[in-house]
């Protein structure tokens, strides 16, 4: 299938068009706000399928009026669970229902998550970033990866701010290193980009296939933990540098264009193009010179998100630290 056409303008539904997604199933974290939303109502519009997790079903049931609208009209369906990625209890309990259900999955997309919030941590003890960003979507991916039939897809969403770090497999929870919340969020998007990795070696025999996205910078939820004033100063400096290393100025993508990327990848591409891979603006993302100076908005993927042998030390230590054998 073509797709070399879209661009960092393209939505969903340009994305999506033409395509027939009756009787596929879809499983997506996170559909009561944002990316979630907004991609859920896309694959519902083409006819799919779609269990979405949530944390808070009342809230979910108002947020995703649009997607069983759209579910309504087009004869795809819209299910709503409640799980928490940071408490593995609440992962292992959806998943086991899933796996007794038996039905199987054609697209997996690893969605919700939590940025930058005050040092914390998980049920089971873990750093809140990398417990809920990483090792809950490590055990759902994990557990789920059986009910994913030859030509399923597995998409994690990561984040240009891998950038900010890479994975610290030696002190993950930061029990020994000072607690940076933007590091934090660094590496657990790392983390992310390296499960899609790690996935993708595991079960491409298979014809089951796996990759990671940056959907772009989208004002949404996921922005709740820092106060407004905080992050408009931050976001206004953060141009300033783009605009001094001599780019045009950067606009912010809608909900419909940040999740194009990952229907792109999930649905459209070809699937060798996209294994293993890092994508973003609808495209296989470049890497990044180690010494590649970058802004907060520039595209590129440095090269330690997609090394293959980090992916596989990180999958061995959240199966240790998960107990998931």
């Amino acid at each position: 299938m073509n797709s070399a056409h879209f661009n960092a303008k393209s939505t969903t539904d340009e994305v999506l068009a033409g395509t027939d997604l009756r009787g596929k199933r879809v499983f997506i974290t996170g559909v009561s706000a944002g990316l979630g939303i907004e991609t859920a109502r896309a694959l519902v519009a083409h006819g799919a399928d779609v269990i979405g997790t949530v944390r808070d079903l009342d809230k979910a049931r108002g947020a995703t009026q649009v997607v069983r609208d759209a579910a309504e009209a087009s004869g795809g369906s819209l299910e709503i669970i409640r799980m928490d990625l940071a408490d593995l209890a609440s992962v292992r309990a959806v998943t086991d229902s899933m796996v007794a259900a038996g039905k199987t999955f054609d697209l997996v997309i690893a969605n919700a998550g939590i940025m930058a919030p005050p040092f914390g941590v998980t049920p089971d003890g873990f750093e809140l970033q990398f417990g809920t960003n990483v090792l809950g979507h490590f055990v759902l991916v994990h557990r789920l990866a059986p009910l994913m039939v030859a030509g399923a897809r597995l998409i994690m969403l990561s984040s240009n701010g891998h950038r900010f770090g890479d994975v610290d497999l030696d002190d993950p929870n930061f029990t020994h290193t000072p607690y940076d919340p933007w590091l934090a969020y660094g590496r657990s998007k790392t983390g992310d980009a390296l499960l899609a990795v790690a996935f993708d070696a595991r079960h491409r025999h298979r014809g089951v296939r796996a990759a990671s996205v940056h959907p772009g910078v989208i004002l949404t939820e996921l922005t709740r933990n820092i106060a407004p004033e905080v992050f408009e100063s931050a976001f206004a400096s953060m141009h300033e540098q783009h605009l001094a290393l001599g780019n045009a100025p950067f606009e912010v993508k809608t909900p419909a264009q940040g999740a194009a990327t990952t229907l792109w990848a999930g649905v459209v591409a070809d699937a060798e193009t996209i294994g293993g891979r890092y994508c973003e603006d609808c495209a296989i993302a470049a890497p990044l010179a180690d010494d590649a100076v970058v802004s907060a908005f520039s595209a590129g993927v440095r090269p330690y998100a997609f090394d293959p042998v980090r992916a596989e030390q990180l999958w061995i230590k959240c199966a240790e630290l998960t107990g998931e054998v």
